[in-house]
């Protein structure tokens, strides 16, 4: 399948177009982008550090996890919102950056480790909840997050140094 026409139309919608040739508009939105980013994988870093029995030991696993995700998603939704217009004003060259391909690929293995946590790793959950030591399946899920989002920052930052001008 030839994704190069999607790709052409994104960077010739008004929206792209804008945000390219404005001076101002790129660096607003990647602003909150980037401060978006920093509040998912914050709060994501509190629930894998509780995980890892690093941090927050006295909570339970399932009560930090209540308090915490919620803020998490919005700050998300925020951020793939803002990291659409940013992708919309060069389109054709982001999807060819090898950097922002692993950022891709990276966000999606970090939704399966999520998955994977949410429907299996947590099983059983009431036997380990308030235990200040989690089961390995839990710390392993905890640092592979962490892990997988240390490099989707690393891979995002790259993006904008092997990214030609427009």
């Amino acid at each position: 399948m030839d994704l190069q026409p999607l790709l052409q139309w994104l960077y010739d919608t008004p929206m792209g177009t804008a945000i390219r040739e404005n001076g101002t508009l790129f660096p607003w939105i990647e602003s909150v982008h980037v401060l978006s980013i920093t509040l998912v994988v914050g709060s994501i870093s509190i629930v894998d550090l509780r995980l890892l029995g690093i941090a927050s030991k006295s909570r339970a696993v399932s009560r930090l996890t209540g308090e915490v995700l919620p803020f998490t998603w919005v700050v998300f939704v925020l951020a793939a919102i803002t990291g659409g217009l940013l992708f919309s004003s060069n389109a054709v060259k982001y999807a060819h950056n090898t950097f922002f391909l692993c950022k891709m690929s990276l966000l999606v293995v970090a939704f399966l480790n999520m998955m994977v946590f949410h429907v299996i790793t947590s099983r059983g959950i009431e036997h380990w909840d308030e235990s200040p030591h989690p089961p390995v399946r839990a710390k392993l899920a905890g640092g592979v997050s962490l892990a997988l989002w240390i490099a989707i920052i690393v891979c995002g930052r790259w993006i904008g140094f092997t990214m030609t001008a427009f």
